[in-house]
């Protein structure tokens, strides 16, 4: 089943793709390689999700902000490419999780996001390899930041 038809299947909507905001791509398109900037996690109405995990964020609240940066990701994909069954497959993904020294738990946050992947493009084509790492802090104090690289179909 295509990524598109999954979408529709599991009653997905996909927010307004982002708006660059600074001296970068959004996307760009190397030979069969996608290269995505760092994405933050939009709601429909342009706001940004806030906070910091092991402080005001909780691990299940985290979770759900790393799917809602997966779901950005996504919208910029159809956006540049026209369709996400363009994509072949998730080759890798970096992710920055905005958190306190003693949380340790950054793994589990971008599950939110690998999960959506998974359920979007399938289990071999939707989970790459991962980075989950900690850092003090985020772009306006948002709780994720995550980059991805795709292979694209000719």
């Amino acid at each position: 089943m295509s990524a598109e038809s999954r979408l529709q299947e599991l009653g997905i909507q996909l927010p307004p793709a982002p708006k660059q905001m600074g001296v970068y791509k959004l996307m760009v398109q190397t030979g069969n390689l996608g290269y995505l900037s760092g994405h933050g996690p939009f709601l429909d109405d342009g706001s940004l999700m806030t906070g910091r995990l092991g402080d005001d964020v909780t691990l299940e609240e985290g979770q759900k902000v790393a799917r809602q940066v997966g779901l950005n990701l996504l919208a910029t994909l159809r956006n540049e490419l026209g369709s996400l069954d363009r994509v072949s497959k998730l080759v890798k993904s970096l992710a920055l999780v905005n958190c306190t020294d003693d949380f340790f738990d950054q793994p589990a946050v971008v599950n939110g996001f690998s999960d959506l992947f998974a359920e979007v493009f399938g289990e071999e084509a939707g989970i790459g390899a991962r980075s989950a790492m900690g850092t003090n802090s985020l772009p306006g104090n948002i709780p994720v930041e995550i980059e991805i690289i795709v292979e694209l179909k000719a």
